[in-house]
């Protein structure tokens, strides 16, 4: 082999090099268009379907929100089970899954505020709380019971589904003081701003009060939570500091992006 077909065998090798990478790269960009596409399209759905119930049968409204509130929060507790890398693009860290879900909870809360009121609001919160203490009771009672023997997937169960105590006293409690926190702030302010929300002229999409209401009481649910369940779940056990820090970032920056979808909300239901 001469010195010219070393280097041409040395390029073409490094060019398929080149291409894998390049192929890689690309799919990686695709599966994460894909994973905000179908953020996008369950959020939507989810608020369009709301609102629609809300105007054309509103004696289901209260139901429905509730049941949605139910779903989504049933989904994170199942979802958090896998923890995933969240890449900013400039950072990245590790976060449960259930990060790209659990902050829309917080817009339900909202969203049943908006139209039922506070008292309401705090009757879907023990709703809700009263199906997480039904589906922890099933995953337990389920399994105490002996696998058959030719099912291989006992051990996987049983890491996934096999919830310690601590980790679900500290689930229920960052549950119960945020959404019913969330829900004191959210009325708060919109009385407090009532007069002032119903005076500005222009458009639902750019009312400075409805933001301000959504975001405050979403940002203040979804901090506290950070913080009362990983000290409750984990303290003293592994260090929490870098478990709140990804929580606050992942939670915040996902519920900062719900608010659009509040914001909709309001206005479709204004039509």
């Amino acid at each position: 082999m001469n010195q010219f077909q070393a280097l041409f065998i040395r390029f073409r090798s490094n060019k398929l090099l080149c291409r894998s990478y390049e192929n890689k790269i690309v799919n990686t960009v695709v599966r994460k268009m894909f994973v905000w596409l179908y953020w996008i399209i369950t959020l939507t759905i989810a608020t369009y379907a709301s609102v629609y119930v809300i105007k054309k049968m509103p004696e289901n409204g209260f139901t429905v929100l509730t049941a949605f509130y139910v779903v989504y929060l049933v989904a994170s507790q199942v979802l958090a089970t896998r923890i995933i890398v969240f890449d900013l693009g400039f950072y990245s860290f590790f976060a449960p899954a259930a990060v790209f879900i659990y902050p829309f909870i917080a817009q339900v809360v909202d969203m049943i505020n908006e139209v039922y009121g506070e008292r309401k609001t705090h009757v879907s919160i023990l709703i809700a709380f009263a199906t997480q203490v039904l589906f922890v009771l099933f995953i337990g009672m389920v399994t105490n019971l002996s696998p058959a023997p030719f099912f291989e997937l006992e051990d996987a169960w049983k890491s996934l589904f096999g919830l310690s105590i601590r980790i679900t006293v500290a689930s229920w409690a960052s549950f119960l003081v945020c959404s019913n926190l969330d829900a004191w702030i959210f009325a708060s302010l919109k009385k407090c701003f009532s007069q002032k929300e119903e005076n500005f002229k222009h458009d639902v999409l750019i009312n400075p009060y409805v933001w301000l209401r959504s975001a405050a009481s979403d940002l203040v649910n979804l901090t506290l939570d950070s913080f009362i369940f990983v000290f409750i779940a984990f303290y003293g056990i592994m260090p929490v500091l870098p478990l709140v820090i990804g929580q606050l970032i992942s939670k915040n920056l996902i519920g900062f992006l719900d608010n659009p979808w509040f914001v909709l909300y309001k206005r479709q239901l204004k039509k």
